[in-house]
């Protein structure tokens, strides 16, 4: 094998085949409905995908998050959307890397054969946003039990979930040297407190991304399924966040990939005054330029990646990756507009639902200022600006 042969291609040539079963009308008649792709979600659990970074000995395929960006990125570079389930994906590093050897026999392997759903990731309330370290969800010790009370928003899946990780706090902020002290992660078996002590409500949003608001008001979580060590649930999450980062910045190098790929249909397909459009430069440039930026975006995606498998320091390459990728398929998504003209705009194309799909990256999960600022802190060494 050269190195550039895609150690993945067989893995990304049966996601292809996969998502074949799932076209353009599929999609369209779920965002019209606003309804789960529950039988697109069942396929990929049932061919494996979705247990892919699962070690062997607890059901999983045992590979690594590399793997898992082929996998995302391949789905939304058909015309899928992977943002159904991605998360279970992305929790798995809290989990795989600072969860109890007990915990792990208890929900891997169920999650891996779709016995149970891991989907949820409660983290952003409306008062705190980004500033995780002020959130106001706050867990106390009862005996064996934590009683969780506060709210969670933008938690997407939840409806569609059994599990959902938590991060609460479980010291007063008061009494922390750190703002990041005192924070708890918590795996939550949402079935036995749903519709009792944990309500969930669906928020009506531009794409179908089945997102939510949930409530906790004194809901019951054994302490056994705390993970790690009381107090440093900041620091575990943070191995999900990283994950969420660059696997989503697959997603988007995926979206980047189709969107150029539309406009290059379309732009050889469509003729205007007697030659094809794609003919003018006009076309052609905003194109290349960002299928250029696409590629850039691949290779911080791919250094990214494995910077986290071998556990090294990876918050800088994480970040970038996910802004690089989510300007590169905005800009990929403007130009495939752009260049469809007023059927950029019409349903049976997919370019617009496309467009509003990935237009939330660069919102979420981290916002490309807060990126930006992280970067100037953390790697320039400039001062602090919030």
């Amino acid at each position: 094998m050269t190195c550039f042969e895609d150690p993945y291609e067989s893995i990304r040539e049966e996601v292809r085949k996969l998502c074949a079963r799932f076209p353009s009308p599929y999609w369209r008649k779920l965002d019209e409905t606003r309804t789960y792709p529950t039988e697109f979600v069942k396929a990929l659990t049932e061919a494996g995908y979705l247990s892919t970074l699962i070690p062997e000995e607890f059901g999983g395929a045992g590979l690594g998050l590399s793997a898992a960006a082929a996998i995302l990125e391949t789905i939304q570079a058909e015309g899928c959307n992977g943002a159904a389930c991605h998360a279970q994906l992305y929790t798995m590093g809290t989990i795989l890397r600072h969860g109890s050897l007990q915990q792990k026999k208890e929900y891997l392997p169920r999650v891996a054969s779709g016995e149970l759903r891991l989907q949820a990731f409660g983290v952003t309330e409306p008062t705190s946003g980004t500033d995780t370290a002020s959130l106001r969800t706050v867990a106390r010790r009862d005996g064996d039990n934590f009683a969780v009370n506060g709210q969670k928003i933008w938690t997407s899946r939840a409806e569609h979930s059994d599990l959902m990780l938590l991060l609460a706090r479980t010291t007063p902020r008061e009494q922390v040297a750190k703002r990041t002290d005192g924070l708890s992660t918590f795996i939550v078996d949402m079935r036995s407190v749903r519709g009792k002590s944990l309500t969930i409500r669906p928020i009506r949003t531009m794409m179908n991304h089945s997102t939510c608001e949930v409530f906790f008001d004194n809901m019951i979580v054994p302490a056994a399924n705390l993970v790690g060590e009381e107090g440093k649930g900041f620091r575990y999450i943070l191995s999900g966040m990283n994950a969420e980062r660059i696997l989503i910045a697959a997603e988007c190098v995926g979206d980047a990939k189709w969107f150029t790929n539309a406009s290059i249909k379309y732009a050889r397909d469509r003729k205007m005054f007697g030659r094809p459009i794609g003919q003018n430069q006009g076309i052609q440039f905003p194109i290349a330029k960002a299928y250029a930026a696409m590629r850039a975006a691949e290779l911080m995606v791919h250094d990214a990646a494995r910077r986290y498998e071998a556990e090294l320091a990876c918050g800088a390459e994480a970040n970038m990756a996910k802004m690089l990728a989510a300007d590169a398929s905005w800009e990929a998504a403007n130009v495939c507009i752009q260049t469809h003209g007023g059927f950029g705009f019409a349903e049976e194309y997919d370019v617009e639902r496309k467009f509003r799909e990935t237009r939330l990256y660069q919102v979420a999960p981290v916002s490309t200022n807060m990126i930006l600022a992280y970067l100037s802190e953390h790697v320039l060494g400039m001062p602090r600006s919030y």
